[in-house]
């Protein structure tokens, strides 16, 4: 007897083409075909339910079919589900904006929507080219971390390049590339402190080197996500952001994965007490609910653009759906629930997802590294952890170990062979304890430890 989950599968396997997927692969296996969702668990079509442990791809904060952002968007539905702001304005988009830039580090006042993290950088990196040139000056190029990564747009890609992902295509724009102190300290094997003297000091030398020629620095504040959750110490942020003042240059916070909670404040920015030019937001602004995201920045980058219409200095940029209203008004639903108990309960959730992992993955013997900010946790695993000897990608260890999680009852992602954890911030003290045991069990299955 044919299901409906059954014509689902036929549909996929037809005509659908998946996100960062071999569909060689895909085609030959059975999908998981998730129909709906309740709190932080997502049901398939048989009714069998499954932890969200990497909150659908990093996005839902609150848990799913959260009652308050439901009834904010069914409200929006009443009135309108969407118009536009070329020459119109809308009240949610509006609201939201105020909203933003009450809550976002001080200065940035100005907000521009779109409807994806690697809009929102695109964005950021014209502001930064046309600022300058509304200025009088030429300055063409940036400077971003190795292995960083902004989204997969052509400029978002080119300042963000990761091998695996972007190997077959050539930055668009001209980029110079640094390593944060993580990249120092593993490659070289030094200590933290001179990993991070040495990583400010190659930005002070490509800063210097090409002076007067850099739109902006570019980066992943405190955990570089898609390179396998790297950490960065809190002393980096505020010593790159002196450096771009002492270099005159523009300095972007990509917070599309670290913003809303994720590394235990509202913006990672927050604990280093900086504020960039341009701030990207994403994937939770909607709390994980429809496509938007927002690019943050001050007054200074906003007046740049003002001038008679004849000079032609407007940004001409935009998107058919920015500002959607439906979104927007689940957007600022989802931020009336970042109350002050709640922002209170993550470094405790912190600990607990370390305290956890600590006891129960730490000692698997192949596990090479933990590296955990707020709730953003990579588990990376190798062959050989003491020769640093990795697994061959045929293998495909990180995939078997989250097929061996699904199995347990919780959904993963894999960056290569690092396992992510990173669940909804509404994730309860009994469900970390699951979501941990589950992981270090799919570990030791998948590699015999």
């Amino acid at each position: 007897m044919t299901t409906a989950a059954d014509q689902v599968v036929r549909w996929d396997r037809a005509h659908l083409w998946h996100p960062f997927t071999q569909m060689q692969d895909w085609l030959a296996a059975e999908p998981l075909v998730i129909a709906a969702a309740d709190g932080n668990y997502l049901i398939d079509a048989a009714g069998r339910r499954y932890l969200d442990g990497v909150s659908s791809l990093w996005c839902n904060v609150h848990g799913h079919r959260r009652p308050e952002i439901d009834a904010a968007i069914r409200a929006q539905l009443e009135r309108v589900a969407h118009t536009t702001l070329l020459g119109l304005a809308s009240p949610p988009s509006a609201e939201l904006a105020a909203r933003l830039a009450a809550i976002a580090p001080p200065g940035l006042t100005r907000v521009f929507y779109s409807d994806a993290g690697a809009t929102a950088v695109e964005i950021a990196l014209k502001l930064a080219l046309q600022y300058w040139r509304l200025r009088g000056e030429e300055r063409s190029r940036f400077v971003a971390l190795i292995d960083g990564y902004h989204g997969d747009t052509l400029g978002a890609m080119s300042v963000g390049f990761s091998e695996p992902f972007h190997r077959f295509y050539t930055p668009l724009v001209p980029v110079t590339r640094v390593p944060a102190p993580y990249v120092v300290q593993r490659t070289r094997g030094v200590a933290p402190d001179a990993a991070l003297a040495a990583a400010l000091a190659e930005l002070e030398a490509a800063l210097a080197r090409d002076r007067g020629a850099i739109a902006a620095v570019v980066v992943e504040p405190l955990m570089q996500g898609a390179a396998g959750m790297w950490p960065q110490p809190v002393e980096y942020l505020p010593a790159v952001r002196e450096l771009t003042r002492r270099y005159d240059t523009l300095l972007v916070c990509d917070e599309v994965a670290t913003g809303f909670g994720r590394t235990g404040r509202l913006f990672a920015c927050d604990h280093a007490a900086i504020a960039p030019d341009l701030l990207t937001l994403g994937k939770g602004l909607s709390g994980g609910y429809l496509p938007l995201a927002a690019t943050l920045a001050t007054e200074e980058i906003f007046r740049a653009f003002l001038g008679p219409y004849e000079d032609y200095t407007a940004f001409f940029h935009g998107h058919t759906f920015t500002g959607n209203a439906l979104a927007c008004a689940a957007a600022l639903a989802s931020l009336d629930l970042f109350t002050p108990a709640l922002l209170a309960s993550l470094p405790e959730k912190a600990a607990a997802l370390a305290r956890e992992l600590d006891a129960r993955v730490r000692p698997l013997a192949h596990v090479v590294e933990i590296r955990q900010c707020g709730s953003m946790i990579g588990i990376e695993l190798m062959r050989d952890p003491r020769r640093r000897e990795p697994y061959a990608p045929r293998e495909r260890v990180g995939h078997r170990t989250i097929l061996a999680a699904r199995r347990r009852g919780v959904v993963l992602r894999p960056l290569g062979d690092t396992l992510v954890l990173m669940p909804p911030l509404s994730i309860r003290a009994d469900e970390i304890e699951t979501l941990v045991m589950v992981a270090a069990e799919s570990i030791a299955e998948v590699t015999g430890g």
